[in-house]
This record gives C-alpha cells, sequence and structure tokens, in this order.
C-alpha cells in the first residue's frame, strides 16, 4: 500500500467515530467507513423507509420522485446519489480570465469558456458543503469551480451569467474539491474523475456567521478560512437549481455530471462585507490567490437544501438530458 494511501486513511478514520470504523474496499482502494452506516449496509441503494425510520424529522417527498439505477463508475453504485440534509455557503467572486482558461484542459476548451464578465475578469464560485445525512453517511466538502458556458452553446458573458441565473442552471468546471473522509474522495476520484484531496474540514457556527477552516494536507494547519454571515429573512419557498460540470474521464472522453439541489431555506446578498476569506500559505490558499480574485459578485446562504447526485454521463449525449 503506497504511503499516501496510509496516510489517506488515517486522516479519514480520524474523521470517523474510532469505535464505529470498519474497512471496505471501492475499486481496489481500502476505504474506512462507519460501521452499520448507510455506505456499509447499502451502498449508496438505502431504502427510503430506511431514512424514515432513522430521520424521522426528513422530507422524504421529493427523494420518492427520483428513481436510482445501478450503474458502473469504476465501481459499482446508484445513480443518483441522494443527499438528505445539508448546508451550504457560497460565495462568487470575479477573477483573472487568462488564468482560468490556461487552467481548462485543452479538450474541454474545445467545448466551454470561462464567462468574461467584463474584459479580463471571469467568475469563480467558492462554496462550503456540509453533507450532514447522505447515502455516503456524512462529511464536509470545498469547491472550487470556474464558471462557463454550457458545452457547445455561444458564450454572451454576462448575458450567459444572467440566463443561467434566471434559469437556476449553471455550468462550470471543477478546479478543486477538498473533502474531510476517504469514501467521498475515493469514489469522486474513481467515480467522478474530480479533483479531490483528503485534508482536514471544520464547521464551526455561531449566532452570526458560518466559518469553515480547510486545512493544508501536508501541515495539517489551517490554510483557508472562509466565513460568510447568517443572512436574515430566509426564503422557505423552495427552489430546485441545477449545477452541471464538464470533465474528462479516465478514457480521456469528455463528459458531464450533475446535481439537482432542493433548497428549502436560502437567502443571498451582494454585500461585499457578508463574506471573508482569509489565505494562508498552503497549497489551496496559494491557488487560491493565483486567481487574483476582485469584487464578490453574490453570496448565497443556504441554511437547508437536499441534493441528487447523478453519475458521469458521456458528453455526447447531453441533448438527451
Amino acid at each position: 500500500m503506497e504511503i499516501k494511501n496510509i496516510t489517506a486513511m488515517l486522516l479519514s478514520a480520524m474523521a470517523l467515530d474510532a469505535t464505529a470504523a470498519t474497512t471496505i474496499e471501492i475499486a481496489g482502494h481500502p476505504v474506512p467507513v462507519v460501521a452499520g452506516g448507510l455506505y456499509d449496509r447499502y451502498r449508496s441503494n438505502p431504502p427510503l423507509e430506511v431514512i424514515h425510520a432513522e430521520a424521522p424529522d426528513v422530507d422524504l417527498s421529493w427523494f420518492r420522485t427520483l428513481g436510482k439505477t445501478k450503474t458502473d463508475i469504476g465501481f459499482d453504485t446508484y445513480s443518483p446519489n441522494f443527499y438528505y440534509k445539508n448546508s451550504r455557503i457560497t460565495a462568487i467572486f470575479t477573477a483573472d480570465i487568462g488564468t482560468l482558461r490556461a487552467l481548462i484542459p485543452p479538450e474541454v476548451a474545445k467545448q466551454v469558456q470561462p464567462l468574461q464578465v467584463w474584459p479580463g475578469r471571469g467568475v469563480v464560485a467558492l462554496t462550503a458543503y456540509a453533507y450532514h445525512y447522505c447515502d455516503n453517511d456524512s462529511y464536509n466538502e470545498v469547491s472550487l469551480s470556474v464558471v462557463t458556458n454550457q458545452p457547445g452553446a455561444p458564450s454572451f458573458g454576462p448575458l450567459t451569467l444572467f440566463g443561467q441565473s434566471r434559469a437556476k442552471s449553471f455550468w462550470g468546471y471543477v478546479l478543486k474539491l477538498p473533502v474531510n473522509t476517504e469514501l467521498a474522495r475515493v469514489r469522486g476520484v474513481v467515480g467522478y474523475n474530480l479533483p479531490k484531496w483528503l485534508t482536514g474540514i471544520r464547521f464551526k457556527e455561531n449566532g452570526e456567521a458560518v466559518t469553515v477552516e480547510i486545512d493544508d494536507e501536508v501541515t495539517g494547519k489551517p490554510d483557508v478560512v472562509f466565513e460568510g454571515r447568517k443572512l436574515t429573512g430566509l426564503s422557505h419557498d423552495v427552489d430546485l437549481v441545477t449545477n452541471s460540470f464538464t470533465n474528462v474521464d479516465r478514457g480521456g472522453q469528455l463528459t458531464y455530471g450533475y446535481a439537482v439541489s432542493r433548497q428549502l431555506g436560502h437567502a443571498s446578498s451582494t454585500d461585499g462585507d457578508a463574506v471573508k476569506l482569509t489565505l494562508g500559505d498552503g497549497s489551496f490558499a496559494s491557488y487560491i490567490k493565483a486567481l487574483k480574485l476582485g469584487k464578490m459578485l453574490k453570496y448565497e446562504y443556504v441554511p437547508d437544501f437536499q441534493s441528487a447526485l447523478y453519475a458521469p454521463r458521456p458528453l455526447a449525449s447531453l441533448g438527451g438530458r
């Protein structure tokens, strides 16, 4: 076993109750999971009756309208993956368009480009997710993505961004995606070819704000601190939002994946003071610094949402989604 894999397992095991951990295998990778947890028992396909018994306060009406399909994504799983109770904060910034273009692989760049909202500036979204209860037990994740046009569609910069916002259907290319469990890392890397790595991610809350600390994977010390205000005046009107991403699979083929989120409690702001981003000297912070972030365009506070994540599909099949 490689040293990196041993380290990953140790870090992941620390995130679990040591008395309740067991090791399973996914695509040849040993993965520590919660013994008797949802993933250990059901491998992404728990009966909704089980979810209702374990979490009777969770509204399952939406999930009852969605069917699951067994699929092979490097290992057997079921699509979509269900996330029953979650929260997130998102900050959308402008960034250097030249840097963003250079970060998108050439084969992907033939289909999508960063949206240029004004000369020299593109758009990135930084999102911190807390998945409190899902098919993969529970874990935290931080996403850094470039906002792009839909594959093959023309890009009209700010007009395209406005159109995606109005349709509540966004497209992007994922740059970084740290997670805090080995189960989430292996599934994401093998099954979705996403840039995941294992590190400490902690959510802290007080009456005013949500603070997310992301550790440097080498030193284990906090590297990025993302703080978002708890906005008042939450809307409880149900919103369905689709986030799609273009990618390349292990065979070199263009693919796309997407998640549909059912937002149950949400608010947004354009006040730059609603967000505080503190960057250290580690690899993730240095990567963010290189993007030359500028004006914050929007902040989203979503303390209550559900989600369904679909397995990647060939990009050529996009028209039939």
